[in-house]
């Protein structure tokens, strides 16, 4: 295995972990947000406000993209195992 393929496949992992992680992320900063500016103006600072609602959003957002992360996972995987002989070589 040459230097140019594990740089290859380092890339790819790092770029398939940022392209699952985010949806989750945007959705904690979105919400994150959100909560920020309705606590400013209301004046409530109550710190379970600001976890439960991005807790939830994450997991919602999660159960929607499920199926795509699963297939983008199992694309990786696919491909990483048909291309190791060569990786080999």
């Amino acid at each position: 295995m040459t230097d140019t393929v594990v740089i290859t496949l380092a890339k790819e992992a790092i770029k398939l972990s940022l392209l699952l992680s985010a949806p989750l992320l945007i959705t904690a900063l979105v919400v994150g947000l959100v909560i920020s500016i309705f606590q400013a103006v209301t004046q409530i600072q109550e710190m379970t406000l600001t976890f439960v609602p991005k807790i939830l959003a994450m997991v919602v957002v999660l159960f929607i993209t499920l199926p795509w992360f699963l297939k983008k996972l199992t694309e990786f995987t696919e491909r990483l195992l048909l291309n190791i002989p060569g990786m080999l070589k």
